[in-house]
């Protein structure tokens, strides 16, 4: 799960920073909503937290610029602004969410994950897709109830696959997802990092789940779903669980 946050405030940012990092969430922080809005341009988040005093302009203006240009990543306001009519300002704009300040860590990963969720149509957190179950929430991924040991990015790639499920999804996106645009390296290192999920999930019986659909990406879908592009299939997996790159 990657998310923007768009904040001056250092000790609101370092508390983000922590109640995010538990539930696996990859943050980036700017700090004016010039820089949020162009990065939301360019970039894939799965969720957006955005303050509505910031330095060149507020958040109102940013989320209507943003839900303007059709950019649909869902927003969690979070201000000390908790006045009945700056919520339905931020509501009517297109906020999906608003979080007034003090607020608590736990309440706060468990907004964005919620978010996320409802984004992606998923009532809860856990992800089915054949033997194969993905938490989101513990970062563990099972098969037949068992446990897969994956490196932090091989979990990063499968959660990303797995929340598009039925999509391709093309290398280029992958490397914004694991790197967010900082030092990336070659574009070969998705299928390096491709080739020992494929291998792991092989391993632990999970079948045929990652499909390679040449000069495009990969994709993974349901048994049941129909009109599938041409493309190779990948050997499939058994439960994860994420571990330190």
């Amino acid at each position: 799960m990657r998310v923007l946050l768009v904040d001056t405030d250092a000790q609101a940012v370092a508390v983000i920073q922590r109640a995010l990092k538990s539930s696996g969430a990859v943050l980036e922080h700017v700090e004016t909503g010039e820089e949020a809005y162009q990065l939301a341009k360019r970039y894939d988040y799965d969720a957006l937290i955005m303050d509505l005093m910031l330095p060149d302009t507020d958040g109102y203006e940013v989320i209507r610029r943003l839900r303007w240009a059709s950019i649909s990543v869902p927003i969690l306001v979070l201000s000390s602004l908790t006045r009945p009519q700056a919520k339905v300002k931020a509501f009517s704009l297109g906020a999906d969410d608003f979080l007034a300040r003090p607020f608590d860590e736990a309440e706060l990963g468990a907004r964005i994950q919620a978010l996320v969720r409802r984004s992606k149509g998923l009532s809860h957190s856990k992800i089915n897709l054949g033997p194969i179950v993905l938490d989101m929430d513990s970062n563990i991924v099972m098969v037949d109830g068992e446990t897969v040991h994956l490196t932090e990015k091989e979990y990063r790639i499968l959660e990303l696959l797995f929340l598009r499920s039925g999509s391709i999804v093309a290398k280029e996106s992958f490397l914004n997802h694991l790197y967010g645009g900082n030092d990336e390296p070659d574009i070969k290192i998705i299928d390096v990092f491709v080739c020992k999920l494929r291998r792991k999930l092989a391993q632990a019986g999970a079948g045929e789940v990652i499909t390679t659909v040449w000069g495009r990406g990969y994709i993974v879908r349901d048994a049941t779903t129909t009109n599938q592009p041409a493309a190779r299939p990948a050997p499939a997996a058994a439960p994860l669980q994420v571990i330190s790159a």
